[in-house]
C-alpha cells in the first residue's frame, strides 16, 4: 500500500524544494498543492495567474480528499503531498488528514511575509499558514514532527534521512540535488511562485535573510509570531 507522506507548509518557505526532492526519487509521486484550486474557488482570493489555477484543478475539495486518501493497492511506494496550511479554511473537515503520515514546515514569519509581499500586495495572518499550522499540531497531537526550513537548510541531508525513516523508506542520495527547470508535476502557478527552485539544482545553503516589511507586513509577523514560537519550541532538533 502506498505510503502517503503530507507536508503542510506556509507560503515562502523550502516547500517546493523540499517537493523536488522526493520527485527526484524513481519509486515516488508528489503532488503540487492539491487544494488550491478549491481554496481560490472558495475564497475568491486574487492570487497571480488565479484563472488558470481555477481552471486546472479541481474544485471540489471532497475529491481532492477522496483521491489524497483512498486506498492505493498498486501505487507508487510513496506520496509525498506538498501541502499549503493556509488551504486548510475553517470550513474544511479536517478529520481525513490523521489518515496520512504528517509532518509540518515552518518559517520564521518576519522572513516568509518580507518574501511574500515581493508576489502579493497585500498579506493577512492568514495568508501565511502558521496559525493553521499550530491548529493541526493541536489535533495531530505532539507525534506530528515540526521541521523549521531554517534548520534543515544547514543540514539537508540529515533531514530528508530523518523523513525517510520517518516515511519508512531508505534515503537515496538523488533526493540533494535535481536538473533545474519546470516538472510536469508542478502546479500551473509554477511561473508566478517558482523562479528560485526552477533555477536550483539542490538545497541553497542556509543564509540569513533581509527583512523589508510594510506596517501591516509588521502587524501579520506580530499576530502570527506566538504561534510560531510555540512550533518553533516543539521542532525537530537533530
Amino acid at each position: 500500500m502506498t505510503i502517503r507522506l503530507a507536508c503542510w507548509s506556509g507560503p515562502r518557505n523550502i516547500s517546493t524544494a523540499t517537493m523536488r526532492a522526493w520527485e527526484n526519487r524513481p519509486d515516488a509521486e508528489v503532488v503540487d498543492e492539491p487544494l488550491y484550486a478549491w481554496y481560490l474557488a472558495h475564497t475568491g482570493l486574487d492570487h497571480p495567474g488565479r484563472e488558470e489555477v481555477v481552471a486546472a484543478g479541481e474544485t471540489n475539495w471532497r475529491r481532492v480528499v477522496d483521491e489524497l486518501t483512498r486506498p492505493w493497492p498498486d501505487g507508487p511506494v510513496l506520496q509525498y503531498q506538498k501541502h499549503m496550511a493556509q488551504h486548510l479554511l475553517p470550513d474544511l473537515p479536517r478529520d481525513w488528514i490523521g489518515s496520512l503520515r504528517n509532518v509540518l514546515l515552518v518559517r520564521d514569519p518576519a522572513e516568509v511575509v518580507s518574501s511574500y509581499l515581493h508576489s502579493r500586495a497585500t498579506v493577512t495572518p492568514g495568508d501565511i499558514g502558521i496559525l493553521q499550522q499550530l491548529e493541526l499540531r493541536v489535533q495531530l497531537g505532539p507525534e506530528v514532527p515540526v521541521i523549521d526550513a531554517a534548520d534543515f537548510l544547514r543540514d539537508p541531508e540529515a533531514y530528508l534521512r530523518w523523513l525517510c525513516d520517518y516515511a519508512g523508506v531508505e534515503f537515496i542520495p538523488a533526493m540533494l540535488s535535481w536538473p533545474a527547470g519546470p516538472r510536469g508535476s508542478d502546479g500551473v502557478w509554477a511561473p508566478y511562485w517558482y523562479d528560485a527552485v526552477l533555477r536550483s539544482t539542490g538545497f541553497q545553503p542556509y543564509r540569513r535573510r533581509r527583512v523589508e516589511l510594510t506596517p501591516v507586513g509588521e502587524e501579520v509577523v506580530a499576530a502570527t509570531r506566538p504561534a510560531y514560537e510555540r512550533l518553533y519550541d516543539a521542532r525537530l532538533v537533530l
